[in-house]
């Protein structure tokens, strides 16, 4: 048992060298076609809630399924959703059965908004498909209720997500992605769960830091990991800051102050908080690399090898894998960049080497 190899290449244009450049011109300067969702808020058991934005054939951002104008809700300004959920929305997603459908959980700090579920899911939904935006807790413009946030390895939150989108649109040929973040908390729960998930037709998961600790060293321990880190903890430290103003007590401010690593994030926040000892215990127990034995959904395994945030060691071979999987791992590529053509470069080839693995399988 053992997974399938794909070796074609992604042709990064030879004005953009290397995984660095690769992965900020894909996140900061390429040029995509921006979409608009509609938001649906849906409540946790636990007394939090996550919200998801919906696109697909009959749902309109500026106007209700039966023709009527919808205004935009200003309190949402500052997402990619444009208003609410409405009934007539539920009844036009309902109306075609046997749809194809995708759900895509971000990656670390992203959203709706974010470069790749923008580009991916405008290329679907220009297909017909119906594409949702899952949020994990606290990424889709308003805080979360609780101390708790999301995490790499949220096998729960991903099931939770899974069943609620069944409900919602249960008539349809589900498949989803996940990228970075999203797609090792994904292939985990694939790996643990591998019978719940059965009614899925086919997953990608894309740069995935499927080994954790090696990624989460090369973050923490490498400056050019450091200068990613700091980005991303621009917005956790905030984040975090806010809910120790919310619940006293929970969080040491002083020492989220001093934070200036992954690493440390982790050992405060991110392990203790989600019932880990600290940072090595999170990133050893939450990795999706053990799991992908397990995998019985078809998957598309994708890793640039030139990936900065990811080491090439730490990329799975065949063999660490079920048959179920296609490891495609291309030598360019960055962390979600995948940027191709003439200047100024396109993100079209990820969505179509997703499109590909759904179509064909391969």
């Amino acid at each position: 048992m053992s997974a399938t190899i794909d070796s074609t290449p992604c042709h990064s244009p030879i004005w953009l060298p290397g995984g660095h450049l690769q992965t900020v011109y894909g996140a900061v300067v390429a040029r995509y076609h921006r979409i608009t969702f509609v938001r649906d808020r849906v409540n946790t058991p636990d007394g939090d809630f996550i919200d998801f934005d919906w696109t697909g054939p009959g749902l309109f951002t500026d106007r209700l399924a039966g023709g009527a104008n919808a205004a935009a809700d200003p309190g949402l300004s500052h997402t990619a959703a444009r208003r609410w959920m409405e009934d007539d929305d539920w009844a036009a997603l309902r109306a075609t059965p046997n749809a194809p459908a995708l759900v895509l959980f971000h990656g670390l700090e992203g959203s709706s908004r974010s470069h790749y579920a923008q580009s991916i899911g405008q290329y679907f939904r220009a297909r017909g498909w119906i594409v949702v935006i899952a949020h994990f807790r606290g990424c889709s413009g308003f805080p979360n209720r609780m101390a708790r946030a999301y995490y790499s390895g949220d096998s729960d939150d991903v099931a939770f997500m899974l069943d609620t989108l069944r409900q919602r649109v249960p008539n349809a040929r589900w498949h989803s992605v996940g990228v970075s973040l999203g797609g090792n908390a994904m292939l985990k729960h694939y790996g643990e769960s591998p019978d719940s998930v059965r009614w899925l037709v086919a997953c990608a998961a894309i740069s995935v830091p499927l080994d954790l600790v090696a990624c989460g060293n090369r973050l923490s321990d490498t400056w050019t990991g450091r200068l990613y880190s700091r980005y991303f903890l621009r917005s956790m430290k905030r984040k975090v800051a806010e809910k120790a103003r919310r619940f006293p007590g929970n969080i040491d401010a002083m020492r989220l102050a001093h934070i200036k690593t992954l690493r440390e994030f982790d050992d405060m926040y991110t392990a203790p908080m989600h019932g880990y000892k600290n940072a090595l215990d999170y990133w050893t127990r939450a990795s999706s690399k053990p799991l992908l034995k397990s995998v019985r959904v078809p998957a598309l395994v994708l890793n640039a090898r030139n990936d900065p945030f990811v080491p090439g060691p730490s990329l799975p071979d065949s063999y660490d894998c079920s048959d179920n999987i296609v490891l495609h791992q291309p030598a360019e590529g960055g962390h979600v960049g995948f940027i191709t053509g003439r200047f100024p470069g396109t993100l079209s080839w990820l969505p179509m080497r997703i499109a590909r693995f759904f179509e064909t399988g391969e």
